[in-house]
């Protein structure tokens, strides 16, 4: 029921769907981690307890790349490549408007309420607040809807949402930053598009690229016939 977009003895890729957490959480329905586990422990007829590195996470409504380690080695060496920002993640997101300049880069303070599970976009430092950047670059115009390609140069919660979001150019379907269009399946028009690193143990350069979404907003745009 996963797709798994690589996978070696050390790391493995899957292509998340919208609707499922990456970890549990108080819903308790099934995380991505636990179905991989099951995965593992399937294919390669392993018994006892499967060992799988979380490395990071996507929000619940968002599709797209999510990275796992299949060994503490691995996970402990990506883990501090994510610390050292050495991991570059490109993201796809259709807006509701036309930002106000084609590309450019967002600088703001994040500061979440973690109640509500939201994040807030300040220009001027607040108190337990976050520096949160991405650039950000449009790609294609489609019946009043904006593609853009995203890259997050900081990982702070809910990031590319609020941001976007304070910018005025809030994404399809996200209800909890503005949206007034949401999506029957409760996701989002954001897409963890693909993740560049080198690979922890063999030291070789990896781009992990996501399969194309199918939804009929993603399917507006000519850009994914080409890329």
């Amino acid at each position: 029921m996963i797709n798994i977009l690589y996978e070696d003895n050390h790391i493995l890729a899957v292509n998340k769907p919208p609707g499922i957490p990456v970890q549990g959480d108080e819903t308790e329905d099934t995380p991505l981690c636990d179905m991989v586990k099951e995965y593992i422990k399937y294919k390669y007829k392993k018994p006892g307890e499967v060992y799988l590195g979380v490395l990071h996470r996507l929000d619940r409504p968002v599709e797209g790349v999510v990275l796992f380690a299949r060994t503490s080695k691995a996970a402990a060496r990506m883990s501090e490549m994510f610390k050292e920002r050495t991991i570059t993640k490109t993201y796809w997101a259709i807006v509701e408007k036309k930002p106000a300049k084609p590309e450019g880069t967002l600088i703001d303070y994040i500061w979440k309420d973690k109640k509500a599970n939201r994040s807030y976009c300040y220009k001027k430092e607040k108190k337990e607040s976050k520096l949160a950047q991405l650039d950000y670059k449009t790609l294609e115009e489609a019946d009043g809807l904006y593609l853009l390609e995203v890259k997050p140069l900081t990982g702070r919660s809910h990031q590319i949402r609020a941001q976007l979001s304070h910018m005025g150019c809030v994404i399809l379907g996200d209800t909890k930053y503005g949206s007034k269009f949401p999506l029957k399946d409760r996701s989002i028009c954001l897409l963890a598009r693909k993740v560049a690193f080198v690979h922890p143990v063999k030291n070789t350069p990896m781009l992990i690229d996501c399969n194309k979404p199918q939804g009929k907003w993603w399917k507006k745009f000519s850009v994914m016939l080409t890329k």
